[in-house]
């Protein structure tokens, strides 16, 4: 990896990098099972699908496919739920606070890039009172292709006011990483996201790993060959 002079940028995926959103989203799963009569769900078996959505969820949690009859009705059901407690357990990842604290001291901009689609992604960052501290939020019907494709992160490097190559994409999915690839940013994966043995992480090719979130302005320092100062 070529080190860089400044990294002007950070953008971060949603679900599983800048908010550990399982709890929530296991809590609307077991009120939907109890109601259709099944048991709760096992969290732990659910860490792949925690980080594709809904679709994913109730494919994993119900072992339908996405043509069987029941599925749509079964997603809407979930997604009324979910919306009513999108907050009530959701936080920023340990660390993540002091983290989005340095990088605005230090003049550093950080975005969001996420595939959750924008009626869920903005009540949920405005609940937690990052929405207008963030320089960008880019969601997933916000651009026509989602990520892999880099047309997210081309738009938040835009609304953001910096270049791709200036910027770092942190994300817990091989689709974050391929996506800062294709937009021109250095790549960092968040080991503490939901990543199973089975991603093999190590194929993704990203520019780093980091296994938890107060490690970022270390690894920011390392590739910049100095500690971040404030931009001009």
């Amino acid at each position: 990896m070529a080190q860089r002079t400044s990294t002007r940028g950070v953008l971060f995926d949603l679900d599983g990098t800048l908010l550990d959103t399982a709890p929530d989203l296991v809590a609307c799963l077991d009120e939907l099972r109890a109601e259709t009569g099944h048991a709760p769900v096992v969290a732990g078996r659910l860490m792949q699908a925690m980080a594709s959505g809904s679709p994913a969820l109730i494919q994993h949690s119900y072992g339908l496919r996405r043509d069987h009859p029941e599925f749509e009705a079964l997603q809407e059901r979930f997604l009324t739920k979910y919306r009513r407690r999108l907050a009530q357990a959701t936080r920023p990842y340990p660390g993540m606070p002091a983290l989005l604290d340095q990088l605005e001291t230090q003049g550093i901009r950080w975005g969001v890039v996420t595939n959750k689609p924008r009626w869920l992604t903005q009540p949920l960052l405005e609940a937690l009172d990052l929405y207008q501290r963030a320089d960008c939020v880019i969601a997933g019907d916000d651009v026509p292709q989602s990520k892999p494709h880099p047309a997210g992160i081309r738009l938040a490097c835009e609304r953001a006011g910096i270049q791709p190559a200036e910027a770092v994409m942190i994300g817990d999915h091989a689709r974050d990483i391929e996506a800062g690839h294709r937009a021109g940013t250095l790549t960092l994966v968040a080991l503490f996201g939901y990543i199973t043995a089975a991603d093999r992480v190590a194929r993704w090719g990203a520019d780093g790993l980091i296994n938890e979130a107060a490690g970022i302005p270390q690894w920011l320092a390392s590739v910049t060959g100095h500690e971040c100062r404030e931009s001009a």
